[in-house]
């Protein structure tokens, strides 16, 4: 078996998350190789995230990838928020250039992708779970493609409320109640860990509900996307939303982009599949 040499000249890319997955490693790692890159991306996690950015920017890192909890929290340490993290107060891709850090998030070209992937109609009510910082691109996205119907259903009172009103949605601290053509789940819950056997909504929702999205990707079957599947409703994946806006990343940390084939085999093989 032919081993990728790691030299003093390679370039390294990370992600930060609350809990790390494989399948951002997976995915750049996959097309590094593919395409002759000499790169290498590895995931870790942080207590301490103002060091970790620090060290980010000490150690020349290219590219950091940031999921929950440190989307909004980030922001803090970045030099320059471009567009779309500066509309939607929200990070998840962050780019060194010697030293100089700039901000992105392509968690809104990915859901903006797969609403028309999709052909979701706009005229759809819809309930988004949750009001931290994927739920900011959701939101976003939902209300730049012309979605005017929609409940944000988070414990907090506070972001949840600030984040329905900045769109002109209805808010609600519970799903009691509550009933939607379009359920979209951007919680931790159905995520790999301790709520794993959680559905985020009930079922009497998904029984209502046309189209079922959860934003979580590990597993790729969550609760909430195996119970859509069985009555055969329209699922999106998170496993979609983040090939999708990894994609960008790369593109992003190595100025090139793979072809849509090559861009399907490192999706697939990021999924395991």
């Amino acid at each position: 078996m032919l081993v990728r040499q790691i030299t003093k000249d390679t370039t390294l890319c990370m992600s930060l998350a609350g809990r790390p997955g494989n399948f951002g490693t997976r995915f750049h790692n996959y097309l590094y190789e593919a395409m002759g890159l000499d790169y290498l991306y590895k995931a870790f996690t942080t207590s301490d995230l103002e060091s970790a950015i620090a060290g980010v920017r000490a150690l020349g890192i290219r590219g950091c990838a940031v999921s929950m909890p440190f989307k909004e929290q980030v922001i803090d340490y970045i030099d320059k928020l471009n567009h779309s993290a500066q509309v939607i107060q929200s990070v998840n891709t962050i780019v060194n250039d010697n030293g100089y850090l700039s901000a992105y998030n392509t968690d809104y070209i990915a859901i903006e992708t797969l609403l028309k992937q999709y052909q979701v109609p706009t005229h759809l009510s819809f309930a988004l779970r949750g009001s931290g910082g994927m739920a900011k691109a959701v939101a976003c996205a939902l209300k730049q493609a012309g979605f005017n119907k929609g409940t944000i259903v988070a414990r907090n009172e506070q972001t949840g409320n600030s984040l329905a009103k900045l769109y002109d949605y209805d808010w609600q601290s519970s799903t009691d109640n509550l009933n939607a053509d379009f359920v979209i789940n951007v919680t931790p819950i159905g995520m790999q860990g301790p709520n794993e056997q959680d559905l985020s909504f009930p079922e009497t929702m998904i029984d209502n509900a046309q189209v079922v999205f959860d934003v979580v990707a590990m597993p790729e079957l969550t609760p909430l996307i195996k119970q859509a599947q069985t009555q055969g409703k329209t699922v999106i994946k998170g496993s979609e939303v983040f090939a999708l806006q990894a994609v960008e990343q790369f593109a992003l940390y190595t100025g090139q982009r793979p072809d849509d084939e090559l861009f399907a085999k490192a999706a697939a093989y990021a999924r395991g599949a």
